[in-house]
């Protein structure tokens, strides 16, 4: 498989962007550096009242106070991939036998490819990433500080109104591949095997 294949260019994306490798869901970085990433819901400020917006900026306020270490936060805004939502739809085809359900079908699918033909959709997600920058010490010892942190920040997120959850190693890397190969994922999504052979080949 040629996403395990180390580049021969100057700088290849894994030298970019330094990482060293994913365990136990948790990005190692070089120097002892590691950082946990957490997938946040998003809360839709607009329609809230002005009392409830107000409230929402002073909790907010108040949880970025508590806080006893910094926070990355990042917005992601991906292009979805269509063409294997409308797959879906042509194997349910396949098994419907009612015509009315089928009509059904080929109408919706019809309306979607009219609708992505001359625009994108798009979706939004939402990370927070957690920082751990201390003295290199044992893993053990990382990951338990670590999980206090995603604990705390996680409790305040959902005063917020906001449900957080730590990515896992796959979804950790499946982020940068689909970042910086958006294509090639869309054609070699990252597996649990090719997770385990990364790991044990390059991490």
């Amino acid at each position: 498989m040629f996403i395990l294949q180390k580049s021969n260019r100057k700088k290849s994306s894994r030298r970019q962007i330094d990482i060293q490798g994913v365990r136990d869901g948790f990005l190692m970085l070089p120097d002892g550096h590691y950082r946990a990433v957490l997938s946040v819901s998003a809360i839709n400020f607009e329609l809230k009242s002005e009392a409830e917006q107000d409230a929402l900026i002073e909790t907010y306020q108040s949880f970025l106070n508590s806080l006893a270490c910094p926070l990355q936060i990042l917005v992601r805004i991906r292009e979805l991939d269509m063409d294997q939502y409308l797959e879906g739809f042509e194997a349910k085809k396949d098994e419907e036998k009612e015509k009315v359900y089928l009509e059904q079908i080929d109408n919706y699918t019809q309306f979607v490819k009219s609708l992505i033909t001359n625009n994108k959709i798009l979706s939004r997600q939402f990370y927070v990433v957690i920082p751990y920058d201390g003295k290199p010490t044992d893993f053990d010892a990382v990951k338990e500080q670590l999980n206090l942190n995603i604990d705390i920040v996680g409790k305040g997120l959902s005063r917020l109104g906001m449900q957080s959850r730590p990515l896992s190693s796959l979804e950790v890397l499946d982020l940068f591949y689909s970042f910086y190969s958006p294509e090639q994922a869309k054609r070699q999504p990252i597996s649990s095997q090719t997770l385990d052979l990364l790991q044990r080949s390059y991490l």
